[in-house]
């Protein structure tokens, strides 16, 4: 019972946390630079950083703030192409192919979408051979097609609250 008490207290309190423009501009930096000072963000916004340490905790607690990561350039660490591949499955083949997916090194990111295809994929790749030896594991589960990223319009805008 206590622990059932404990889990709706936290749910609801997960559920009910109000934002506040506080909040949102505690985000907006972090999301801009997350090894930012508390104290930094505390001048920023206008508040002491015990508070932003406080409202950043509650964040994390409500599954806003899901992580801290750092931006790796591919380029630098020899991966010169990046691209976009969409994969529709083939019958029977969605499942291996999410399993599959997971193992590739060169997977950045990979989201299962609607439409004709089934998945679209970022990914990181040494040169073009590389790529063609890429495409030719994917096409024993579907039909793939592929865009090459020349540049970055925008990349990682912040998530503001409207």
């Amino acid at each position: 019972m206590f622990i059932y008490l404990i889990f709706n207290i936290f749910i609801k309190n997960t559920l009910n946390m109000k934002l506040d423009a506080l909040h949102s501009k505690i985000l907006e930096q972090l999301q801009r630079n997350s090894r930012i000072s508390n104290t930094k963000i505390a001048k920023q916004v206008g508040i002491s950083s015990p508070a932003v340490t406080e409202r950043i905790k509650k964040l994390e607690d409500a599954s806003i703030i899901e992580g801290y990561y750092a931006k790796v350039s591919h380029f630098e660490l020899g991966y010169h192409f990046r691209a976009l591949i969409t994969v529709r499955a083939f019958m029977g083949r969605l499942q291996p192919f999410l399993h599959k997916v997971k193992t590739l090194d060169e997977v950045i990111n990979c989201y299962r979408i609607t439409g004709n295809e089934n998945i679209v994929m970022e990914v990181v790749l040494q040169n073009q051979h590389h790529l063609e030896k890429f495409i030719d594991q994917l096409i024993t589960y579907g039909e793939t097609k592929t865009q090459i990223i020349l540049s970055n319009v925008v990349s990682n805008r912040p998530i503001l609250k409207k």
